[in-house]
């Protein structure tokens, strides 16, 4: 961290964080605009046929967005070891955020414009926002913390503002994309260019206000900062890790399996579940249509509404609080509720694929998905910092990452299921397999879980500690869960 700090504060905190909090507001507008309308764009019709896409399949539609998402998990693993050796974070988000800028425009680019060069052009788009996805994504958030001084105890509030931000962003982006796509008579790269409009924003933002209100922070990559500070402390000595440390490697990586499960059952949001909003879902408000994309904004707003209350549940019920690993089993365990709504969906169409499933089975679904997620998500984060031994923490956090990026891409896969385009009753036929499926799995695994808990504590050595007091556990609880968004999202 720069030794340089900015002048002024707002509401208690640095001026700074307010500026960050924008800037990502933006940047993920930019991406939840994107990946909203990815696959529905991949699955229409080719313009020669009337519509506006690419004419793949559904299978492999959802395959390809399973290895966009995974590689969105990936590449911040080298965007992060970039600006901590070479570039610095306020650099490598200002390369990022003109890669991701370029790539959203490369994907709005219109078919007229490239013909019989439509796929690669798509390619290109997409491998351009992957790279600068990677440049941004871990940055901004670490930035956040450079903000306060070590043991800063605002830090914490600084997190949960700032996965406000997040949300907001997440939230807007779903209503507006969609909103714009419609007003387009259904033209999705017009949505496209609307998500890069918002990632200029977000440029602009940071360029015209970062040296004022950052000021020196993000400018000096870390690795030069550690070897400043190791001279200064002297060689440290490599020790082999003890065998409470190795306990606690194990219990991470075997929650880091659990997580595999919850992820590739949630990320079917994109997928899947938004394919079975847009064909086999009444959508239909009186004589409006409500636009499919809207319906990717309920997981933040739900998150927004209820991430307080999750948190202030936890602390009320004081000693009798669940552990880690069981606050796991039950965000699995919720995850499968969620797709015995989609079930619900499927079983009210009767096989009857030229029928409607209510709409407020996909709330409910949404629902307990985000009710799973706040009850597993945080503890991710919140676990690795606390069990990963501090000379190998960064190789830990890496290694968490993998996990959630092969749960995207085999989400991916199990999502592809639904077929290569047969007839409207198999694909519904195959999307019952597989919602069923997801949930028995969910299911199954998180009793599994639950009874694998006192093991695992046992293996964590005393690592989860109690709180002082209400007042103060609430506000961690509610900032882990801001930590994770910051990073997860």
């Amino acid at each position: 961290m720069s030794v340089a700090k900015p002048q002024g504060t707002m509401l208690g905190h640095p001026k700074g964080l307010f500026l960050l909090f924008t800037t990502e507001l933006w940047e993920r507008f930019s991406y939840y605009a994107m990946r909203a309308i990815l696959v529905l764009y991949l699955v229409d019709k080719v313009q020669s046929e009337g519509g506006h896409g690419l004419g793949w399949s559904q299978a492999d539609a959802i395959s390809l967005y399973g290895t966009f998402t995974g590689l969105v998990y990936l590449t911040p693993l080298l965007g992060g070891w970039l600006a901590d050796t070479f570039l610095g974070q306020r650099r490598a988000i200002m390369i990022g955020g003109t890669l991701m800028a370029a790539g959203q425009f490369i994907l709005g680019t219109p078919h007229a414009w490239v013909p019989g060069m439509e796929t690669e052009v798509f390619y290109v788009g997409l491998g351009t926002l992957i790279l600068g996805n990677g440049l941004f994504k871990p940055n901004i958030s670490t930035m956040v913390g450079d903000l306060y001084e070590e043991g800063d105890h605002r830090r914490d509030g600084a997190f949960t503002i700032f996965y406000m931000g997040i949300n907001v962003g997440a939230f807007l982006s779903g209503i507006i994309v969609g909103s714009v796509v419609a007003a387009y008579d259904g033209n999705f790269q017009a949505g496209f260019i609307c998500a890069g409009i918002g990632m200029i924003l977000s440029l602009i933002i940071q360029l015209l206000f970062a040296q004022k209100l950052l000021g020196n922070i993000g400018r000096t990559p870390a690795a030069k900062l550690e070897r400043e500070k190791a001279a200064e402390k002297g060689e440290v000595r490599k020790e082999p890790l003890t065998k409470v440390e190795r306990d606690r490697i194990k219990v991470i990586m075997v929650m880091g399996l659990f997580t595999i499960i919850f992820w590739a059952g949630f990320e079917q949001a994109g997928g899947l579940m938004n394919l079975f909003t847009n064909d086999f879902t009444d959508r239909m408000i009186g004589t409006w249509e409500v636009p499919t994309t809207w319906f990717q904004s309920l997981n933040a707003m739900f998150i927004v509404i209820f991430a307080p209350v999750v948190a202030s549940i936890w602390v009320r019920l004081g000693k009798n609080e669940p552990n880690s690993p069981v606050k796991f089993a039950l965000g699995l365990v919720l995850l499968a509720v969620g797709f015995l709504f989609m079930i619900g969906a499927v079983v009210e169409m009767g096989g009857d694929a030229s029928a409607k499933s209510s709409m407020w089975w996909l709330v409910g679904a949404y629902f307990f998905h985000t009710m799973g997620e706040l009850c597993l998500s945080p503890i991710g984060l919140s676990m690795v910092t606390k069990l990963a031994p501090l000379r190998i923490a960064s190789l830990m956090m890496g290694s968490w990452f993998l996990f959630v990026a092969a749960a995207n891409k085999i989400g991916g896969v199990v999502g592809s299921f639904i077929g290569h385009g047969g007839e409207k009753e198999e694909q519904l036929a195959n999307a019952m397999a597989i919602f069923s499926g997801i949930a028995i799995t969910a299911a199954l695994s998180g009793v599994v879980l639950y009874f694998m808990a006192d093991k695992l504590v046992d293996w964590m050595h005393g690592a989860e500690s109690k709180h002082h007091n209400e007042a103060e556990a609430l506000e961690d609880e509610i900032a882990v869960t801001g930590e994770h968004e910051a990073i997860k999202r």
